[in-house]
């Protein structure tokens, strides 16, 4: 990007030519002050900055950048019909427990993994792991294991407001579904990384991240014409044993997904208005 001083503000020019480097820009300006220094015509696209405050502006970056790649552009009708399809879709949206064995395709679990993986992240870390399990010797370990700590936390772990609020959605120890669905996704946070050589790097903002990812995956799944179900037994440490993860990974959660049986019936429960949860100043 070469940014030019005007007497309103300034002059911006997108460069679009991967071969033209900041460096060399950079070096052009320094040689000729106050000019503004352009590849050619069909290498950049301009774009007169409206008048501002010139603290105001982004300078030119001292790291890698590429072009921008908009969405196609919408009038504000269009962008709405979208906006609220979006929405309405989502609100059809309900969490499954009782699952058909029909198969899911490998291939659309790895498309809705990566719609996923497009999240952000706390400085680009990206520090998600997912591991989609189709195996039924792996899928019975893991209810196994799953249904052991879910008697723990009935019987013994949780308090009586907990069983209170969990009571209309009618939950119990017994996790069938473990089974019956097509997929399971056992999603893992890196509490840190590894460099080469094996050293600690911090992760930064590990659970937002890996929050955001999931919500991503959830919307994808759905709209894949798929039903989840997010399982949270406590704790979770046997899905690190059972599928071999390095010790840096935690479990975060596990997805349940496929296709919901004939005969699915769901709590008969509200979600909240719009303006309950969301306001504007």
């Amino acid at each position: 990007m070469h940014v030019q001083e005007t007497g309103c503000g300034r002059r911006t020019i997108q460069c679009t030519d991967a071969h033209h480097s900041l460096q060399t820009a950079n070096a052009a300006r320094a040689a000729r002050p106050g000019v503004d220094v352009p590849c050619s015509a069909s290498q950049h696209r301009a774009d007169i900055v409206s008048p501002v405050p010139v603290s105001d502006l982004q300078t030119v970056p001292d790291h890698a950048t590429i072009a921008y790649q908009p969405p196609a552009p919408l009038d504000d009708a269009e962008r709405l019909a979208r906006a609220r399809a979006f929405a309405d879709d989502l609100q059809r949206r309900r969490t499954v427990r009782d699952y058909a064995p029909t198969p899911v395709p490998r291939e659309v679990i790895a498309e809705c993994l990566r719609a996923a993986g497009a999240a952000p992240s706390g400085a680009n870390q990206q520090p998600w792991r997912f591991v989609a399990v189709q195996d039924a010797e792996t899928k019975r370990r893991i209810r196994e294991a799953a249904e052991a700590e879910e008697r723990e936390f009935y019987a013994r772990r949780a308090p009586e407001e907990w069983l209170d609020a969990l009571a209309p959605l009618g939950t119990d120890a017994h996790k069938p579904f473990l089974d019956t669905a097509p997929w399971l996704i056992a999603i893992f946070y890196e509490r840190f990384g590894l460099d080469a050589d094996g050293n600690k790097v911090k992760r930064y903002y590990p659970h937002e991240s890996v929050g955001l990812a999931t919500g991503l995956l959830i919307a994808a799944l759905h709209r894949a014409g798929l039903a989840t179900l997010t399982h949270t037994p406590s704790p979770m440490g046997f899905l690190g044993d059972i599928l071999g993860r390095p010790k840096n990974e935690m479990a975060y959660l596990l997805l349940v997904v496929g296709h919901a049986a004939p005969d699915c019936r769901v709590p008969d429960i509200q979600r909240l208005p719009l303006e309950a949860y969301a306001s504007f100043v």
